[in-house]
């Protein structure tokens, strides 16, 4: 025979052989490896559920994320509105007590001045009544040796007083 045709016996004894081997094949290794495909299979399907399920939460995070940062910018914005509330508030404040305390110092100046104010004219007044008495009495002893110069100066005293 020739090289490109096998002969009966040959392909009889080689589908026998097929024909065993795949017997066992379907019998004993396709299920097993249909199952394993099957468990794959399952495996896979359950990976990509859960795999949509960590997206899903992942986007619900996100979401939650953004409306806690809302939150916190808006928490941080009315801080910030307060602080400047009370930095504004704080700083009034300081300016109304020192313009009062400015004020009160104001105040204790203009008396302490008028107070030394009147000492220096009552020391003033002193010095110039000290002064006068000591040039009248000096004028006085001198004019005041003769009896009619006494008389004229009595006299014009008591006119003094009365235009007074």
């Amino acid at each position: 025979m020739s090289l490109l045709m096998p002969e009966t016996g040959l392909v009889f004894w080689m589908l026998l052989a097929f024909g065993i081997v795949f017997f066992i094949l379907a019998k004993f290794g396709w299920p097993i490896i249909t199952g394993m495909v099957e468990k794959r299979s399952v495996f896979i399907n359950d990976s990509v559920k859960a795999a949509e399920e960590a997206n899903k939460q992942l986007e619900n995070i996100k979401i939650e994320t953004a409306a806690i940062l809302a939150n916190a910018q808006q928490e941080q914005m009315k801080i910030l509105n307060e602080a400047s509330e009370l930095r504004n508030q704080i700083i009034q404040e300081a300016k109304e007590n020192a313009i009062v305390e400015s004020q009160k110092i104001i105040e204790n100046a203009k008396r302490q001045i008028q107070l030394e104010k009147e000492k220096s004219l009552e020391a003033m007044k002193n010095q110039i009544a000290e002064l006068s008495l000591d040039i009248v009495e000096k004028v006085l002893r001198a004019d005041l040796q003769k009896d009619k110069s006494q008389s004229e100066m009595i006299e014009k005293l008591l006119n003094e007083i009365t235009l007074n």
